[in-house]
């Protein structure tokens, strides 16, 4: 890769699990307006549900989530009676017994809550909805808490997926970024699911964090492969210490550069291609056989606020505090601080604090990324055909990534476009090209690359 190209496109760009994007959401959509969509949902739809755990034992520093750390079990405790609350608040809004095809917990540390809080979980939601018996249920777990206990009442809950937080192997890495891992905590993580019958097994790992190298990537890699995990992400360590500030704990001198971090991404990517696994979008890897796989061959993967998945619903939910969900209106997102999201239910409030009404051009625009970030090809005729309007809609933005094909990062026949390998790490930078809410040098995101 020219260096040229990587000072050119290696931008502060969003990473496009949603658009618009979540810094666009605002205050002017409100709980009124999420129980009339609740309302409103078409009685066949079928649901998604991400149910938000914002509790770790200890901050790791590179952590871009919302959490904070819990030594004690009673905020626990009493978060997991609030998030009963608010399921059935929902399903109350609702006014019947939806159907979920898909649920996912996310953290912060799901496995924070004690084996008996989380079948308390599962039973409200289960009282309250009808969850399909072919759902998949995925729970992000840390190794360095993980019990065999809490795995045994996951699997008790119908849980089929895992997905474990590695990020890298090396100690001197993981002194770096306050999160010490050694290998056989996730091996031994690793064996209890299987022992569970939890077979879905997820690795995640990371570059760009600080004291890494191509080298001491690579050997994670070797090592995690031969856990035999279904599907391994990759992602780029995001620095935003403006908004995480306790990311300013890893000097920025220990950070790898740009083309350091390109280097690590491409050498981890090269590797786990010879190492039988399928390249899914820009960051994740899947068995040739995993369901992901599969959909990438078939066109069908989709992009959510947990990345790349299979889940299809047309509907997401998100429940607890900061969580996100998507309905046919718009997007909303619960009150970000325990504190807040806990008085709203209290008070017999569902606990929105923003979101973003869509528009017919947020949807359309909205189709095309998610297909670029997902196929790295589009028709802009046939997309723009599809939700009813002219093919020439996309004529301003195809001139724009004239620039892109020029440096080899796309090819264009008339109005469709193909993201070549060259450019595939650079696919969230032409993504913008769609994106009507971003202006130059406004945007505060992570790197490209």
């Amino acid at each position: 890769m020219r260096m040229e190209l990587l000072d050119k496109y290696d931008g502060r760009v969003p990473r496009y699990t949603s658009y618009p994007t979540a810094p666009h959401f605002h205050d002017g959509v409100t709980e009124g307006d999420y129980r009339g969509w609740l309302a409103a949902l078409d009685p066949g739809a079928d649901l998604s549900l991400y149910l938000h755990v914002p509790f770790c034992k200890q901050l790791c520093w590179y952590c871009g989530c919302n959490t904070k750390v819990v030594n004690r079990p009673d905020p626990v405790a009493d978060y997991v009676t609030f998030l009963a609350r608010e399921i059935h608040m929902v399903a109350d809004a609702i006014g019947r017994r939806a159907r979920v095809s898909h649920i996912h917990w996310g953290g912060g540390t799901p496995n924070a809550l004690a084996p008996d809080d989380l079948m308390r979980l599962f039973a409200a939601l289960r009282d309250r909805y009808d969850v399909s018996e072919e759902a998949e249920i995925a729970v992000e777990i840390d190794p360095r808490v993980l019990t065999e206990e809490w795995v045994t009442a996951a699997a008790a809950c119908g849980v089929t997926r895992a997905s474990l937080g590695v990020q890298d192997l090396d100690s001197g890495v993981q002194e770096a970024i306050h999160r010490v891992q050694p290998y056989e905590q996730t091996e031994r993580a690793v064996a209890w699911l299987r022992a569970a019958e939890i077979d879905g097994i997820n690795l995640d790992l990371m570059y760009g964090l600080p004291r890494q190298t191509v080298d001491s990537v690579l050997r994670t890699v070797d090592r995690v492969v031969a856990l035999r995990p279904d599907r391994i992400a990759l992602f780029g360590y995001a620095h935003v210490p403006w908004m995480k500030p306790h990311q300013k704990l890893m000097p920025e001198k220990d950070l790898p550069g740009t083309r350091e971090r390109y280097e690590q991404q491409e050498a981890a990517s090269s590797r786990l291609a010879e190492l039988g696994y399928v390249q899914i979008g820009l960051d994740h890897f899947a068995r040739p056989e995993d369901p992901m796989a599969v959909a990438v061959a078939s066109g069908s993967m989709r992009r959510n606020f947990q990345g790349y998945t299979t889940d299809d619903a047309p509907v997401l939910v998100g429940l607890g505090s900061s969580s996100i969900g998507r309905l046919p209106q718009g997007y909303i997102q619960n009150r970000s601080t325990v504190p807040d999201w806990r008085a709203a239910i209290g008070a017999g409030e569902l606990p929105v604090a923003r979101g973003i009404r869509l528009e017919p051009d947020d949807v359309l625009r909205g189709a095309v990324i998610e297909r670029l970030m997902c196929d790295f090809a589009i028709d802009l005729a046939a997309v723009a055909m599809a939700h009813g309007c002219s093919p020439t809609t996309f004529d301003d933005e195809a001139a724009m990534l004239k620039r892109f094909e020029e440096d080899g990062l796309i090819h264009m026949d008339g109005r469709r476009i193909h993201v070549t390998e060259a450019g595939r790490p650079f696919v969230r930078s032409i993504c913008a090209t769609f994106d009507r809410y971003l202006r130059a040098g406004e945007a505060r995101h992570a790197r490209a690359i």
